[in-house]
């Protein structure tokens, strides 16, 4: 039962962050010193990446790397700061799923090792009644050598006189 919803809700928490992200990035266009940072970020993101397009296709790698116009850079910057929030929601998600599963696992792990310990023990348990079964075995061999088959019952049958005459009537 549990399981169920708690799959439910990660998805809520998925579908949830993507309107999140975009109001996220909607109020980050408007704060004027927020702008300035996100643009800088816009930039530098922008050279990065144009440099490393150009090593990967081969291209003058010492070409001028004209800056993005502001509005451009801010919707970059506000697009990467939405597509961050999505994938650490992701990613937060992920790290309590396997969490919990790891959990899970440790459970069900402890559960066998339980079961597997009583196992031990019975099997302890009964190699010793084994032994003292033997021991009495071949102490009755002992005595069925000793004084013969008849020997054994006229045991038996001289402790039960023994128990008459210590009986006084």
């Amino acid at each position: 039962m549990v399981l169920p919803l708690l799959k439910l809700g990660t998805l809520a928490v998925k579908t949830l962050s993507k309107p999140l992200a975009s109001k996220l990035k909607q109020q980050a266009a408007y704060h004027p010193k927020f702008r300035q940072i996100i643009v800088s970020m816009a930039q530098f993101n922008h050279r990065i990446s144009t440099r490393m397009q150009r090593r990967i296709y081969s291209h003058a790698t010492e070409a001028e790397i004209r800056p993005l116009n502001e509005e451009k850079a801010v919707q970059a910057a506000v697009d990467l700061i939405g597509e961050l929030f999505v994938f650490t929601v992701a990613g937060v998600v992920v790290v309590f799923e396997v969490q919990r599963s790891a959990k899970s696992e440790a459970r069900k792990e402890a559960a066998r090792l339980q079961v597997l310990e009583a196992m031990r023990q019975r099997d302890e348990d009964l190699a010793k009644e084994v032994e003292s079964l033997k021991r009495k075995m071949d102490e009755i061999e002992q005595l069925a050598r000793s004084r013969g088959l008849s020997g054994i019952f006229h045991l038996k049958h001289s402790s039960n006189e023994q128990e008459k005459t210590t009986k006084p009537a």
